[in-house]
Protein backbone atom coordinates (compact mmCIF):
# COMPACT_ATOMS: atom_id res chain seq x y z
CA UNK A 1 0.00 0.00 0.00
CA UNK A 2 1.05 3.16 -1.08
CA UNK A 3 0.59 4.95 2.58
CA UNK A 4 -1.03 4.28 6.10
CA UNK A 5 -4.24 5.52 5.05
CA UNK A 6 -5.48 2.41 2.78
CA UNK A 7 -5.66 0.94 -0.63
CA UNK A 8 -7.28 2.15 -3.78
CA UNK A 9 -7.00 0.83 -7.09
CA UNK A 10 -3.81 3.19 -7.52
CA UNK A 11 -1.82 0.92 -5.18
CA UNK A 12 -2.69 -1.86 -7.94
CA UNK A 13 0.99 -2.24 -9.77
CA UNK A 14 1.78 -3.46 -12.83
CA UNK A 15 0.27 -7.21 -13.77
CA UNK A 16 1.38 -8.27 -16.95
CA UNK A 17 1.79 -11.73 -17.72
CA UNK A 18 -0.79 -12.61 -15.05
CA UNK A 19 -4.43 -13.94 -15.57
CA UNK A 20 -7.62 -13.36 -13.32
CA UNK A 21 -10.58 -14.90 -13.65
CA UNK A 22 -13.53 -12.07 -12.27
CA UNK A 23 -17.38 -13.59 -11.90
CA UNK A 24 -19.84 -10.84 -12.60
CA UNK A 25 -17.69 -8.59 -14.32
CA UNK A 26 -20.20 -7.24 -16.59
CA UNK A 27 -21.34 -4.59 -14.66
CA UNK A 28 -21.13 -3.25 -11.14
CA UNK A 29 -17.86 -3.75 -8.77
CA UNK A 30 -16.81 -7.32 -11.33
CA UNK A 31 -16.82 -4.80 -14.46
CA UNK A 32 -14.31 -2.03 -12.05
CA UNK A 33 -12.18 -4.77 -10.79
CA UNK A 34 -11.87 -6.05 -14.55
CA UNK A 35 -11.12 -2.59 -15.88
CA UNK A 36 -7.89 -1.67 -13.08
CA UNK A 37 -6.52 -5.31 -13.75
CA UNK A 38 -6.81 -4.92 -17.60
CA UNK A 39 -5.05 -1.76 -17.24
CA UNK A 40 -2.19 -2.59 -15.69
CA UNK A 41 -1.66 -5.43 -18.20
CA UNK A 42 -3.19 -8.33 -16.83
CA UNK A 43 -5.43 -10.98 -18.78
CA UNK A 44 -9.19 -11.33 -18.08
CA UNK A 45 -11.58 -13.55 -18.18
CA UNK A 46 -15.10 -11.84 -17.46
CA UNK A 47 -17.27 -14.39 -16.18
CA UNK A 48 -20.85 -13.81 -17.16
CA UNK A 49 -23.64 -15.55 -17.95
CA UNK A 50 -24.73 -13.07 -21.19
CA UNK A 51 -22.59 -12.99 -24.00
CA UNK A 52 -23.45 -9.54 -24.97
CA UNK A 53 -23.52 -8.23 -21.52
CA UNK A 54 -19.71 -9.79 -21.49
CA UNK A 55 -19.06 -7.97 -24.99
CA UNK A 56 -20.28 -4.85 -24.05
CA UNK A 57 -18.15 -5.04 -21.08
CA UNK A 58 -14.94 -5.52 -23.09
CA UNK A 59 -15.72 -2.61 -25.62
CA UNK A 60 -16.50 -0.38 -22.45
CA UNK A 61 -12.72 -1.57 -21.14
CA UNK A 62 -10.94 -1.34 -24.83
CA UNK A 63 -12.28 2.40 -25.36
CA UNK A 64 -10.04 3.04 -21.81
CA UNK A 65 -7.57 0.49 -22.15
CA UNK A 66 -7.39 -0.21 -26.19
CA UNK A 67 -4.93 -2.90 -25.58
CA UNK A 68 -7.06 -4.89 -23.15
CA UNK A 69 -6.20 -8.88 -23.26
CA UNK A 70 -10.05 -9.48 -22.70
CA UNK A 71 -12.26 -12.95 -23.16
CA UNK A 72 -15.62 -13.94 -22.02
CA UNK A 73 -15.71 -17.20 -19.92
CA UNK A 74 -19.41 -18.59 -20.30
CA UNK A 75 -20.75 -19.02 -16.62
CA UNK A 76 -23.68 -19.40 -14.87
CA UNK A 77 -23.44 -19.37 -11.38
CA UNK A 78 -26.88 -20.91 -10.78
CA UNK A 79 -26.02 -24.05 -13.07
CA UNK A 80 -23.47 -26.27 -11.73
CA UNK A 81 -22.81 -28.08 -15.62
CA UNK A 82 -22.22 -24.35 -16.90
CA UNK A 83 -19.74 -23.95 -13.71
CA UNK A 84 -17.98 -27.29 -14.52
CA UNK A 85 -17.98 -25.89 -18.73
CA UNK A 86 -16.31 -22.78 -17.52
CA UNK A 87 -13.75 -24.20 -14.88
CA UNK A 88 -12.98 -26.61 -17.85
CA UNK A 89 -12.50 -23.81 -19.80
CA UNK A 90 -10.30 -21.69 -17.75
CA UNK A 91 -8.51 -24.53 -16.81
CA UNK A 92 -6.98 -24.39 -20.69
CA UNK A 93 -5.24 -20.99 -20.18
CA UNK A 94 -1.38 -21.17 -19.52
CA UNK A 95 -1.82 -19.76 -16.10
CA UNK A 96 -4.26 -18.11 -13.59
CA UNK A 97 -3.17 -16.02 -11.09
CA UNK A 98 -5.79 -15.52 -9.42
CA UNK A 99 -9.70 -16.11 -9.31
CA UNK A 100 -12.21 -13.05 -7.96
CA UNK A 101 -15.53 -14.62 -6.88
CA UNK A 102 -17.36 -11.50 -7.28
CA UNK A 103 -20.70 -12.25 -8.97
CA UNK A 104 -24.22 -12.75 -6.62
CA UNK A 105 -27.85 -12.05 -6.40
CA UNK A 106 -29.22 -10.37 -4.14
CA UNK A 107 -33.10 -10.65 -2.41
CA UNK A 108 -34.98 -12.14 -4.98
CA UNK A 109 -38.55 -13.67 -4.96
CA UNK A 110 -38.39 -17.53 -3.99
CA UNK A 111 -36.45 -18.41 -7.07
CA UNK A 112 -34.36 -21.90 -8.04
CA UNK A 113 -31.12 -22.78 -9.78
CA UNK A 114 -31.13 -24.78 -12.52
CA UNK A 115 -30.21 -27.82 -9.82
CA UNK A 116 -33.16 -26.88 -7.95
CA UNK A 117 -31.12 -24.92 -4.41
CA UNK A 118 -32.85 -21.78 -3.45
CA UNK A 119 -30.86 -18.72 -5.62
CA UNK A 120 -29.29 -16.67 -3.44
CA UNK A 121 -27.33 -19.70 -1.61
CA UNK A 122 -27.28 -21.58 -4.80
CA UNK A 123 -25.43 -18.56 -6.90
CA UNK A 124 -23.80 -16.83 -3.93
CA UNK A 125 -22.21 -19.86 -2.57
CA UNK A 126 -22.69 -23.19 -4.35
CA UNK A 127 -21.61 -22.20 -7.43
CA UNK A 128 -18.40 -20.03 -5.60
CA UNK A 129 -17.98 -23.40 -3.73
CA UNK A 130 -18.09 -25.71 -7.00
CA UNK A 131 -15.77 -22.96 -9.30
CA UNK A 132 -13.06 -22.65 -6.64
CA UNK A 133 -12.90 -26.54 -6.20
CA UNK A 134 -12.49 -26.84 -9.31
CA UNK A 135 -10.09 -24.48 -10.53
CA UNK A 136 -7.66 -25.38 -7.55
CA UNK A 137 -5.62 -27.70 -9.27
CA UNK A 138 -5.18 -25.11 -12.09
CA UNK A 139 -4.09 -22.54 -9.33
CA UNK A 140 -2.00 -24.62 -7.78
CA UNK A 141 0.06 -24.20 -10.59
CA UNK A 142 1.02 -20.87 -10.21
CA UNK A 143 2.91 -19.92 -7.18
CA UNK A 144 1.24 -17.02 -5.08
CA UNK A 145 -1.92 -17.27 -6.88
CA UNK A 146 -4.74 -16.65 -4.88
CA UNK A 147 -8.67 -16.96 -4.37
CA UNK A 148 -10.81 -14.14 -3.66
CA UNK A 149 -14.18 -14.58 -2.04
CA UNK A 150 -16.50 -11.93 -1.59
CA UNK A 151 -19.13 -11.64 1.68
CA UNK A 152 -20.86 -8.57 3.05
CA UNK A 153 -21.18 -6.97 5.93
CA UNK A 154 -24.96 -8.12 6.23
CA UNK A 155 -23.01 -11.34 7.23
CA UNK A 156 -22.35 -10.02 11.03
CA UNK A 157 -25.82 -10.49 11.84
CA UNK A 158 -26.82 -13.16 9.90
CA UNK A 159 -27.79 -17.00 10.19
CA UNK A 160 -27.65 -20.15 8.51
CA UNK A 161 -30.63 -22.84 9.01
CA UNK A 162 -28.92 -25.70 8.99
CA UNK A 163 -32.08 -27.56 9.10
CA UNK A 164 -34.15 -25.88 5.83
CA UNK A 165 -30.74 -25.25 3.59
CA UNK A 166 -32.14 -25.41 0.29
CA UNK A 167 -35.70 -23.17 1.71
CA UNK A 168 -38.51 -25.66 1.50
CA UNK A 169 -40.35 -24.85 4.36
CA UNK A 170 -39.77 -21.19 4.15
CA UNK A 171 -38.22 -18.23 2.68
CA UNK A 172 -37.05 -14.70 4.09
CA UNK A 173 -35.30 -12.66 1.06
CA UNK A 174 -32.98 -10.24 3.53
CA UNK A 175 -32.24 -14.10 5.71
CA UNK A 176 -31.46 -15.56 3.04
CA UNK A 177 -29.19 -13.01 1.50
CA UNK A 178 -27.78 -12.63 4.84
CA UNK A 179 -27.01 -16.60 5.02
CA UNK A 180 -25.30 -16.91 1.64
CA UNK A 181 -22.89 -14.08 2.86
CA UNK A 182 -22.32 -15.73 6.03
CA UNK A 183 -21.74 -19.11 4.29
CA UNK A 184 -19.12 -17.24 2.00
CA UNK A 185 -17.41 -16.08 5.06
CA UNK A 186 -17.16 -19.69 6.50
CA UNK A 187 -16.02 -20.68 3.29
CA UNK A 188 -12.48 -19.18 2.53
CA UNK A 189 -12.43 -19.44 6.43
CA UNK A 190 -12.40 -23.52 5.97
CA UNK A 191 -10.47 -23.09 2.68
CA UNK A 192 -7.52 -21.19 4.36
CA UNK A 193 -7.29 -23.27 6.90
CA UNK A 194 -7.71 -26.47 4.62
CA UNK A 195 -5.25 -25.06 1.55
CA UNK A 196 -2.52 -24.31 4.59
CA UNK A 197 -2.79 -27.61 6.04
CA UNK A 198 -1.81 -29.33 2.85
CA UNK A 199 0.99 -26.91 2.40
CA UNK A 200 -0.94 -25.88 -0.71
CA UNK A 201 0.50 -22.60 -3.06
CA UNK A 202 -3.10 -20.94 -2.90
CA UNK A 203 -4.32 -18.29 -0.76
CA UNK A 204 -7.84 -18.05 0.22
CA UNK A 205 -8.57 -13.82 1.61
CA UNK A 206 -12.21 -12.84 2.02
CA UNK A 207 -13.55 -9.56 0.85
CA UNK A 208 -16.75 -7.40 1.15
CA UNK A 209 -17.75 -4.32 -1.06
CA UNK A 210 -18.76 -2.26 1.99
CA UNK A 211 -22.30 -1.04 0.71
CA UNK A 212 -21.49 -0.46 -3.33
CA UNK A 213 -24.10 1.83 -5.32
CA UNK A 214 -24.50 -0.86 -7.62
CA UNK A 215 -27.82 -2.61 -9.59
CA UNK A 216 -27.60 -5.55 -6.99
CA UNK A 217 -29.89 -4.08 -4.84
CA UNK A 218 -32.56 -3.79 -7.80
CA UNK A 219 -34.60 -5.87 -5.97
CA UNK A 220 -35.19 -3.39 -3.36
CA UNK A 221 -38.78 -1.61 -4.50
CA UNK A 222 -38.89 1.55 -3.36
CA UNK A 223 -35.27 1.88 -1.91
CA UNK A 224 -34.35 2.25 -5.67
CA UNK A 225 -36.30 5.36 -5.78
CA UNK A 226 -33.89 6.85 -2.93
CA UNK A 227 -30.80 5.55 -4.63
CA UNK A 228 -29.34 8.57 -5.99
CA UNK A 229 -29.47 10.52 -2.32
CA UNK A 230 -28.18 7.07 -0.78
CA UNK A 231 -25.68 6.99 -3.41
CA UNK A 232 -23.68 9.94 -1.78
CA UNK A 233 -23.49 7.81 1.78
CA UNK A 234 -22.31 4.68 0.00
CA UNK A 235 -19.07 3.10 -1.78
CA UNK A 236 -19.37 3.99 -6.30
CA UNK A 237 -18.79 0.60 -7.79
CA UNK A 238 -15.50 1.67 -8.74
CA UNK A 239 -14.59 2.25 -4.69
CA UNK A 240 -16.43 -0.92 -4.29
CA UNK A 241 -14.08 -2.78 -6.15
CA UNK A 242 -10.90 -1.41 -3.94
CA UNK A 243 -10.94 -4.63 -1.61
CA UNK A 244 -10.81 -7.06 -4.11
CA UNK A 245 -8.25 -5.62 -6.04
CA UNK A 246 -6.32 -5.63 -2.75
CA UNK A 247 -6.91 -9.08 -2.23
CA UNK A 248 -6.00 -10.04 -5.14
CA UNK A 249 -3.01 -7.79 -5.97
CA UNK A 250 -2.13 -6.46 -2.82
CA UNK A 251 0.10 -7.20 0.34
CA UNK A 252 -2.46 -9.28 2.33
CA UNK A 253 -2.90 -12.48 4.67
CA UNK A 254 -3.74 -15.72 3.99
CA UNK A 255 -7.13 -15.92 5.24
CA UNK A 256 -7.40 -11.98 5.67
CA UNK A 257 -10.87 -10.21 5.46
CA UNK A 258 -10.51 -7.02 4.09
CA UNK A 259 -12.87 -3.87 3.31
CA UNK A 260 -13.91 -0.45 3.26
CA UNK A 261 -12.31 1.00 6.77
CA UNK A 262 -14.26 4.11 6.82
CA UNK A 263 -18.16 5.03 7.96
CA UNK A 264 -18.84 1.69 9.46
CA UNK A 265 -17.22 -0.27 7.13
CA UNK A 266 -19.85 1.13 4.18
CA UNK A 267 -17.27 3.04 2.38
CA UNK A 268 -13.39 4.33 1.94
CA UNK A 269 -10.41 3.01 1.27
CA UNK A 270 -9.64 -0.73 1.10
CA UNK A 271 -8.01 -2.21 4.51
CA UNK A 272 -8.49 -5.14 7.36
CA UNK A 273 -12.29 -5.36 8.00
CA UNK A 274 -14.25 -6.98 11.12
CA UNK A 275 -15.69 -10.38 10.72
CA UNK A 276 -18.46 -11.59 13.21
CA UNK A 277 -17.33 -14.50 15.59
CA UNK A 278 -19.74 -17.10 13.67
CA UNK A 279 -17.59 -16.62 10.85
CA UNK A 280 -14.54 -18.16 12.43
CA UNK A 281 -16.26 -21.17 13.94
CA UNK A 282 -14.67 -24.36 12.85
CA UNK A 283 -17.43 -26.33 13.21
CA UNK A 284 -19.65 -24.18 11.57
CA UNK A 285 -17.22 -23.91 9.08
CA UNK A 286 -16.71 -28.00 8.30
CA UNK A 287 -20.43 -28.27 8.74
CA UNK A 288 -20.93 -25.91 5.51
CA UNK A 289 -18.02 -27.87 3.97
CA UNK A 290 -19.48 -31.25 4.08
CA UNK A 291 -23.05 -29.95 2.87
CA UNK A 292 -21.68 -28.50 0.26
CA UNK A 293 -19.45 -31.78 -1.46
CA UNK A 294 -23.13 -33.51 -0.56
CA UNK A 295 -24.90 -30.59 -2.57
CA UNK A 296 -23.20 -29.97 -5.38
CA UNK A 297 -21.34 -33.25 -5.70
CA UNK A 298 -18.21 -31.28 -6.65
CA UNK A 299 -15.02 -32.33 -3.59
CA UNK A 300 -12.14 -29.66 -3.36
CA UNK A 301 -10.29 -32.60 -2.23
CA UNK A 302 -8.42 -30.79 0.78
CA UNK A 303 -8.53 -32.65 4.21
CA UNK A 304 -9.41 -31.11 7.34
CA UNK A 305 -7.27 -28.64 9.06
Amino acid sequence: MSDHKGFTEADVPNQSGKTFIVTGANAGVGFEVSRVLAARGARVLLGCREQKRAEDAIARIKQLTPNANLAWLPLDLGDIESVRLAAATASKESRIDALVNNAGVMNPPLTRTRQGFELQFGVNHLGVFALTSLLLPKLAQTPGSRIVVTSSIVHLKAKIDWDDLNAERGYSRGSRYGASKLANALFFFELDRRLRASRSPVKAIGVHPGVANTNLGRHMGLLQWARPIVGLLLNSADQGAWPALLAATGVVEPGGYYGPTGFGGIRGVAGAAKRAPQAQDPELAERLWDASISMTHIDPGLPPA
